[in-house]
């Protein structure tokens, strides 16, 4: 693993805590949802709890990020009827996007400070960038320059149709 950055880097103290922190997405006195408004990217693929959706912008083609269709925040907040679903649906996505492209693994993330929509991220880590292995691809990710919008959507198209009904 390797930092995308030269050294040396300067370690910076936190700021200040902000208490009560301000709402996101889909909070009570926050901005609307973007999934739930349908402000997001459309779906490419669905079923009756889940939805699989492009990134708007990435330099990882193959990277998709899959949604709750009820709106909760976490995986604990989801209902049993949906979290029992959730492993399955994971382990299609992740096979579809093996085999999609030339990967040597699909590194899963949930990040919930924007919004409050469960929604986790795939991103396929490309086989051989060893740089980027575990906790360093999204660091890789954020660097590199983004792929064309074009190739993003027709990956994750793929990746979705892979997925089937």
């Amino acid at each position: 693993m390797r930092l995308p950055y030269e050294e040396p880097l300067t370690v910076l103290a936190p700021a200040e805590p902000v208490v009560p922190e301000p709402p996101r997405r889909g909070e009570p006195g926050g901005p609307p949802c973007m999934i739930c408004t349908g402000r997001s990217r459309s779906p490419i693929w669905s079923d009756e709890n889940w939805t699989l959706h492009p990134p708007a912008g990435s330099s990882l083609p193959g990277t998709v990020w899959l949604a709750s269709r009820v709106h909760v925040d976490s995986f604990a907040d989801l209902p049993d009827r949906v979290a029992v679903t959730f492993g399955p649906v994971a382990a299609r996505v992740e096979r579809a996007i093996l085999g999609w492209g030339s990967f040597a693994r699909v590194h899963l993330y949930r990040w919930g400070d924007g919004g409050a929509h469960f929604h986790v991220w795939f991103l396929p880590r490309p086989l051989g960038m060893l740089d980027a292995e575990g906790m360093m691809l999204p660091l890789w990710e954020d660097v590199l320059p983004n792929r064309p919008d074009e190739e993003l959507v027709a990956a994750a198209t793929a990746i979705g149709a892979a997925l089937g009904p």
